[in-house]
């Protein structure tokens, strides 16, 4: 099967406001010139302002490279056709899944139901996006325990670890209980590395072996899926529950699709409500998501192919600048390291900005937008808004900026 057939039929019917849907007709072909992305303001992210110049006189032309997230990713001509067309008064029931604003509020919502008793436990990597960037809601809403197990390189950890973390007696006044293990797939801090079929398959069996759930933070699970050349039932076929943006590579404007057995949606649905997650008019979001999922799956190939083009550039960088692991870029994430004399605030600055002779250089001024990440490293994310030809946009002015920081360097001595 597909996974475009597989999307549209199985896993992401959407279960919307007071548990029903609306989509619109199908479209055809997604336009190929769609989402070209400008210089968007998301708060938290690094180089938000506008260019600057660093030589004299303007740059005559500025393009515009959006490399801090696949949440920078806009709806194209098909998608804003077809949210301009979704009824909102025609539902039908569907009983997998539940359309939520955002990946964090998804992932709150299935640990409030897997966890049902304040004082559970759910088993986290040290390094997820549930422990490190959702502001502790579990503890802090759910009032849930969390335990974590060292990530290890590829995103995965070591099984003999987790289960010596889990918690049983829960006759014993002491101790939490064990509910709940959470995965992350593709993993964000990792660079966006795939977990290995083999480790989800032995994930899932010593949860049942101890009677606990498996929900997979699976915000990039289609780019895992791509990766992979696997249906996403191959992969999910190991969780018991799921989300999935439909924002980031996938390129709809806001949404997340939390998707799992009959009953956990119905409980989901209350939570969402507790939570503000109910929203009126969400049939304009959910044709997005439609489009999302028949149209824009396939091509997440591109932005892996364009991540590995612009890993290799980063190695081949002559001065030799920088340190990323070809082997760990498998999806759309590039996660490097520069020298110590280079660090990755001013690299982040330096390629934000339009430099002393860079339109000469390069025939015009380029912005590429990154920020400083976890570990000092940089990241950059590939995704719907960033062609080739920006790709190499930002391989030119890579070079153009190491070039001239040595320079720089050779000068200062």
């Amino acid at each position: 099967m597909s996974l475009k057939t597989f999307s549209s039929r199985v896993l992401f019917k959407v279960v919307l406001s007071r548990g029903l849907v609306a989509w619109s007709k199908p479209l055809g072909p997604r336009d190929a010139a769609a989402a070209a992305v400008g210089c968007s303001s998301v708060r938290g992210y690094h180089n938000l302002k506008k260019p600057t110049y660093r030589g004299p006189g303007r740059a005559a032309h500025i393009r515009v490279v959006d490399l801090r997230s696949d949440a920078m990713s806009q709806p194209g001509p098909a998608m804003r056709q077809a949210m301009a067309k979704a009824k909102l008064t025609l539902f039908f029931k569907m009983e997998a899944a539940l359309f939520v604003p955002s990946g964090s509020m998804g992932n709150l919502i299935a640990v409030m139901v897997h966890c049902r008793e304040r004082g559970d436990e759910m088993i986290v990597g040290d390094l997820c996006h549930m422990h490190i960037y959702e502001q502790g809601g579990s503890a802090q809403i759910a009032g849930v325990h969390s335990t974590t197990v060292t990530t290890l390189p590829d995103g995965s950890f070591d099984l003999e670890e987790l289960e010596s973390k889990l918690v049983h007696n829960y006759l014993d006044p002491y101790y939490p209980r064990t509910r709940l293990i959470c995965l992350e797939n593709t993993h964000n801090i990792r660079g966006g590395r795939v977990l290995p079929l083999t480790f989800l398959q032995e994930v899932r069996a010593l949860a049942d072996r101890y009677g606990l759930s498996v929900h997979m933070d699976g915000a990039r699970v289609m780019n895992a899926a791509v990766a992979q050349r696997v249906a996403p039932s191959t992969i999910l076929q190991h969780t018991h529950t799921v989300s999935l943006c439909l924002s980031k590579g996938l390129g709809a404007p806001v949404g997340t699709v939390l998707a799992g057995p009959r009953d956990f949606i119905s409980k989901a649905v209350r939570c969402r409500k507790a939570l503000g997650g109910g929203m009126r008019q969400v049939g304009i979001l959910a044709a997005a998501g439609k489009v999302a999922l028949l149209e824009m799956v396939e091509r997440l190939e591109e932005d892996h192919r364009n991540a590995k083009t612009f890993a290799q550039a980063l190695l081949d960088c002559d001065p030799p600048l920088f340190a990323v692991d070809m082997a760990a870029v498998e999806t759309n994430i590039v996660r490097f390291h520069l020298q110590p004399s280079f660090s990755p605030s001013e690299f982040c600055d330096r390629m934000g900005q339009v430099g002393e002779g860079e339109e000469a250089a390069l025939g015009q001024g380029i912005q590429v937008l990154m920020f400083p990440y976890f570990g000092n490293s940089v990241r950059a994310v590939w995704h719907l808004g960033i062609s080739p030809e920006d790709t190499q946009l930002a391989i030119r002015k890579m070079q153009f900026v190491a070039s001239q920081f040595m320079e720089e360097k050779v000068r200062a001595q």
